[in-house]
């Protein structure tokens, strides 16, 4: 998963109900019970991950907040074995956002595992675009003119819808609750394309 977000002091409120509340159970159950299958318990730790990096940027936000720091864009890429963290940051800072973003997701405030710059939103209003024009194109008579304003309003309406349900994806889908993560270490390193990172490694516990 690959995310790119600005720092934000206030956590997006993506939609105002709730549906059925993580279990922390979950995931350890069902790799006791399907841990035969290849590969589960990497995806279901991708997951966890993947809303670690997400809380941990909106802590590091608030922080930049209330010390007036004038942040450079945060980006972020989420692994089974932990997250790469880009950007301007302070490690010590980055320690305790990380750990404080770990307690804040696992206490409740679940709302941190979503954020509105995912690359999930993206992927979502690419996916929505091309089937709203080729929907358009096929409907539309075959005119240039009717063609670019089927388009066009593809294109929109793709805009309009794609953060609601890139949202709902993020939530239910690319991100958990990371009840099974526990930090390891932080260090500053190359990601597999050479770029500087700090890279947050975690591992899986029950």
């Amino acid at each position: 998963m690959n995310t790119s977000v600005a720092s934000s002091g206030n956590t997006w409120d993506f939609f105002s109900f709730d549906l059925t509340a993580p279990q922390p159970d979950l995931d350890g159950d069902l790799i006791k019970q399907l841990g035969f299958i290849p590969g589960l318990q990497d995806i279901l730790m991708l997951r966890q991950v993947h809303a670690l990096e997400h809380a941990t940027v909106w802590v590091l936000g608030a922080m930049d907040m209330e010390n007036q720091v004038d942040h450079q864009l945060l980006g972020g890429l989420s692994t089974a074995q932990g997250f790469y963290l880009y950007g301007d940051v302070n490690i010590s800072d980055l320690r305790r956002a990380v750990t404080l973003a770990l307690h804040r997701l696992t206490s409740g405030e679940w709302n941190l595992a979503v954020h509105p710059r995912c690359g999930t939103n993206v992927s979502v209003e690419v996916a929505l675009t091309t089937g709203l024009a080729v929907g358009m194109h096929l409907l539309l008579p075959r005119g240039p003119i009717e063609q670019l304003i089927g388009l066009g309003v593809a294109a929109t309406t793709a805009a309009e819808i794609s953060p609601g349900i890139g949202s709902v994806v993020q939530r239910y889908l690319t991100t958990a609750i990371p009840f099974n993560l526990a930090i390891a270490n932080i260090v500053h390193t190359q990601d597999p394309e050479g770029k500087d990172a700090y890279f947050i490694r975690v591992h899986w516990q029950t």
